[in-house]
């Protein structure tokens, strides 16, 4: 008896963006404000890290870190935005599974990857006060990488398995995606049978990852301020940065816990939990560089220098 019925399961390869669909004419007009966030991340960001990358007195640890910050804040933008504009401006709203998954893949790489560099911030930050004599020891290339390569590993096969998984769903329902991006749970809910266990590792891939992190960034900046009071030494320009980092920090939490209640308050529409957990994605990769750029001493002065030079 189950044979025929497998039969006339119409299997899913290629879905449609709905995100967008109630809003109408209006949403031909919904490209200005995400033109706005890629040409200002674009811009930002690419002259942060220009002047890390240019300027030798920002060759240390800290300032490589908040240039790759950027990097990864800037790549979003550049892999999303552009599909989004095809959608909003010309209804180009298709992919493919294939593609679909190799998106999930960017978005979620993407945040993990801002997620272990906030991490190597506050460890930074942690030895630059903490332990500021065996600062260079610690945050030589050798050692940090020893910090680095376990949180990239851990990172890679949390996300492939949340993505692998989404790939072997059979999607028979219907291949609408209610959102402008493949994000995971919006795209496994459309799988027929059962997808308990990818809801179980969604969850088990945000604790491992989100929730670790902001524990261990969390600690730092404990360990650090309870180390600054104890020992009655104020270094004014060293928590200086290091609350700058963690305002960086409070924006995005803002934002996720902002998108978070979004997708589950039932009285607003579709469109907009849809235009909030957008913004959540791309706002932080504008003002994340304008607050470094603006909050820091050096950063600041040398992005006066440059722009000057070009006058």
């Amino acid at each position: 008896m189950m044979e025929p019925l497998k039969e006339n399961i119409s299997l899913h390869n290629y879905f449609i963006f709905s995100g967008f669909s109630e809003l109408g004419a209006l949403k031909s007009f919904i490209y200005i404000p995400f033109l706005i966030l890629f040409f200002v991340s674009l811009f930002a960001n690419s002259l942060l890290i220009y002047v890390v990358i240019s300027q030798r007195s920002l060759h240390s640890p800290m300032y490589i870190l908040i240039a790759a910050l950027s990097f990864v804040d800037m790549c979003l933008p550049l892999i999303l935005i552009p599909n989004l504009l095809l959608n909003v401006l010309f209804n180009v709203s298709g992919i493919s599974l294939t593609g679909c998954l190799v998106q999930m893949f960017m978005i979620h790489m993407l945040g993990a990857c801002q997620s272990a560099l906030l991490v190597w911030m506050a460890l930074d930050r942690y030895f630059a006060i903490c332990r500021p004599l065996s600062y260079r020891h610690h945050m030589s290339l050798p050692r940090f990488l020893r910090f680095i390569i376990p949180v990239l590993i851990r990172d890679v096969i949390m996300v492939s398995a949340v993505v692998l998984l989404a790939g072997k769903v059979l999607y028979c329902f219907r291949n609408v995606i209610n959102h402008c991006v493949c994000e995971h749970m919006a795209l496994v809910e459309l799988g027929c049978g059962s997808t308990a266990i990818n809801s179980l590792v969604g969850l088990l891939g945000v604790f491992v990852v989100t929730v670790v992190d902001f524990l261990c960034i969390a600690a730092s900046y404990i360990i650090i301020f309870h180390s600054v009071l104890r020992s009655g030494k104020f270094s004014a320009k060293a928590l200086h940065t290091c609350i700058t980092h963690i305002i960086v920090i409070v924006i995005g939490l803002a934002f996720t816990l902002t998108a978070f209640l979004a997708y589950r308050m039932n009285s607003l529409p579709n469109a907009g939990r849809v235009f909030v957990s957008i913004m959540y994605m791309f706002l932080p990769s504008c003002i994340n560089p304008i607050i470094y750029g603006v909050r820091t001493t050096e950063i600041r002065q040398n992005i006066l220098k440059v722009l000057s030079s070009y006058r």
